[in-house]
């Protein structure tokens, strides 16, 4: 896990306010960034064995930037498991999916 910016050195107006960034591509990761620069504390989850096409530092990395990191395997047990016990403490959880998606993985909203 990657930790980032520590909660303590984030400020702004949305200091205290836990979000979870599931990696996808469209508005996601640009929303996880506003959130991040205005003070929440933002823990992006990536797939395992995900590679970059390109790699950057992450504060160069508009992905990355201003958030920790953790890649979890959704497809085992184990991992979404931990997902949710990381949601329960989350004020917020934002995935782009299509439909359907988060309920396959068994993370849906119920």
């Amino acid at each position: 896990m990657n930790a980032g910016l520590s909660a303590a050195a984030k400020t702004g107006p949305l200091t205290g306010l836990k979000v979870i960034e599931m990696a996808g591509l469209g508005p996601v990761p640009l929303a996880g960034l506003m959130l991040s620069e205005m003070g929440a504390q933002v823990l992006r989850i990536e797939r395992t064995g995900t590679s970059e096409f390109l790699s950057l530092p992450d504060e160069y990395n508009i992905d990355r930037h201003g958030r920790a990191l953790l890649r979890l395997d959704l497809k085992r047990r184990e991992g979404t498991d931990l997902l949710l016990r990381l949601a329960e403490k989350a004020d917020m959880l934002l995935e782009g999916f299509r439909p359907g998606v988060m309920e396959r993985l068994g993370l849906g909203p119920e």
